[in-house]
């Protein structure tokens, strides 16, 4: 492709301009996953250094250190006892000790029982005093799952609690040297509330972020590699155990059951997902900036009731105004009805139900019913953002001559782009999640005949995240496939993001509105 000199790109036309653009992002793509993999690498590189420092420095300061430090390495906090620093060295041997009592009472059972996930499932026993017989349950693969990552992260977090031990160690015998006095209990109580004070503040959201948001994450990635579904719930019908990468090359595979393949209903609803997501993002967007445009327009009269209409879409819940349209679309719905009494039509239009061209008409119906949702969202972000834009701007274009169009090309748009840039990519992303405009309005309807075989009753206007709640809700319950496609559906969209992002205006050349 050839490349234009900024000289040569003013001269082309709109069109070629356009083009040489869109030319230039998709050829920029190789390059930033080629950055991306770079990076990547320089990471773990970085981090393999990390620890070869971290276990140079363990080595010499047990070499160097006091018999106190050396002591320090099995019995955690006798260095900062042994120095007066009563209370790090009480919490040291304190958080020690709890550790060693859950690893023996129950840590290392769970993660003695992670490799296999359980060794006796549930049966029956035979009670002769009563001739019958009973069901017993054993081992729940669930907990031991659950139990045993929850064991790692308290590993993981005994090594970290162990090494500050250490550097603690190391650091009180360089102050001592120095001449200079430890901090006593009460000094750290005292900068726990002054200088880090944010570190306090910190310490309750983080705990919270690794309990309720990063163990999920890592339960579902390791659900990904095991068979956990309906008839192995792993307690009460049966236990599931390691599959290894088999669930990942059942969704891959281009030869599955009976000619069929999980690889294309993957790629189908993939496509879809993102024709919906761009559609879902930039009707709303540009419809409602110019809907925003036309309310701040001049000589527009009664501007907050045109306002207030708008935002009445907003006040009423998704749940009830979504499901009402679904009903006004079905077969003897009121737009039907309507239709019908007009002599517009001869017979009802299924709307939901027609899989001609792929249930392009339910497809279509549910991008043009999204718009009605969108666009007062929009409208009141425009509304502040076109506030906010300097008059002396239009004005001065005006004297130059720019067209209406003009002035909305070079000045409204790039000042959009520009500050909402970030929310852009935000809703885009948002939108390949939007579980509730899909279900509550089609439920994934017309049936994809094709693909429903794929477990889940796959619908054309089925997304990745409503086909996630097919596959788990059903009565085989997928939950591994769930699992699978939900890392998948991640992987698609941090590549987006990853790519998008360092593109935007705001990224790029975030002086330019300053």
């Amino acid at each position: 492709m050839k490349r234009y000199s900024d000289l040569e790109y003013l001269q082309l036309s709109k069109w070629k301009k356009l083009c040489y653009r869109l030319a230039c992002f998709f050829r920029s793509i190789p390059t930033a996953l080629k950055n991306l993999v770079l990076a990547v690498g320089l990471f773990f590189k970085n981090a393999a250094l990390a620890v070869v420092r971290e276990f140079k420095d363990i080595f010499l300061t047990f070499k160097d250190g006091d018999i106190h430090t050396k002591i320090s390495y099995v019995f955690m906090g006798w260095g900062s006892l042994r120095r007066g620093q009563i209370l790090r060295g009480l919490l040291f041997f304190l958080f020690e000790a709890v550790f060693i009592f859950y690893m023996v009472v129950s840590g290392g059972y769970w993660l003695s029982m992670l490799p296999s996930l359980g060794k006796v499932g549930p049966g029956k026993t035979y009670d002769p005093i009563l001739d019958t017989y009973y069901y017993t349950y054993n081992d729940n693969s669930f907990k031991i799952l659950l139990y045993g990552v929850l064991t790692i992260f308290f590993i993981i977090a005994f090594v970290y609690t162990w090494r500050v031990n250490v550097k603690q160690n190391k650091i009180a015998e360089d102050i001592l040297k120095s001449g200079k006095p430890l901090k006593s209990g009460r000094d750290d109580l005292r900068s726990l509330v002054d200088d880090k004070f944010h570190k306090t503040l910190l310490a309750l959201p983080v705990t919270g972020i690794l309990i309720f948001t990063v163990l999920p994450i890592v339960f579902m990635i390791l659900v990904a590699f095991t068979n956990y579904d309906g008839s192995h719930d792993g307690y009460i019908n049966g236990l599931f155990g390691w599959q290894g990468f088999e669930n990942f090359r059942t969704l891959f595979s281009w030869k599955g059951a009976n000619g069929h393949s999980y690889a294309a209903t993957f790629g189908e609803i993939l496509t879809w997902t993102l024709i919906w997501a761009v559609f879902a993002t930039f009707t709303n967007y540009f419809l409602g900036m110019f809907v925003a445009m036309m309310i701040n327009k001049r000589g527009v009269r009664v501007k907050k009731l045109w306002r207030t209409i708008l935002v009445m879409t907003i006040a009423i819940p998704q749940f009830i105004s979504l499901l009402y349209v679904s009903k006004m679309f079905a077969k003897n719905g009121i737009v039907n009805g309507v239709l019908l009494d007009l002599g517009w039509i001869d017979q009802a239009i299924d709307f939901w139900g027609s899989t001609a061209h792929n249930g392009l008409l339910a497809r279509a119906l549910v991008i043009v019913i999204n718009i009605w949702i969108g666009i007062p969202y929009l409208m009141l972000i425009a509304t502040g953002i076109l506030m906010n834009i300097p008059s002396d701007l239009y004005e001065s274009a005006k004297i130059d001559g720019a067209s209406g169009w003009k002035q909305y090309t070079k000045i409204t748009l790039p000042y959009m782009l520009f500050i909402t840039g970030p929310y852009l990519l935000t809703q885009f992303t948002s939108n390949m999640n939007n579980f509730n405009v899909i279900f509550l309005l089609t439920g994934g309807k017309p049936t994809n005949t094709a693909a429903s075989w794929a477990s889940g009753n796959v619908g054309y206007t089925d997304l990745l995240i409503t086909w996630l709640f097919k596959i788990t809700t059903g009565e085989e319950a997928k939950y591994y496939l769930a699992s699978v496609v939900g890392i998948m559906v991640f992987v698609v969209v941090a590549l987006i993001t990853l790519i998008v992002y360092n593109r935007l205006p705001s990224v790029k050349n975030e002086e330019d509105f300053q």
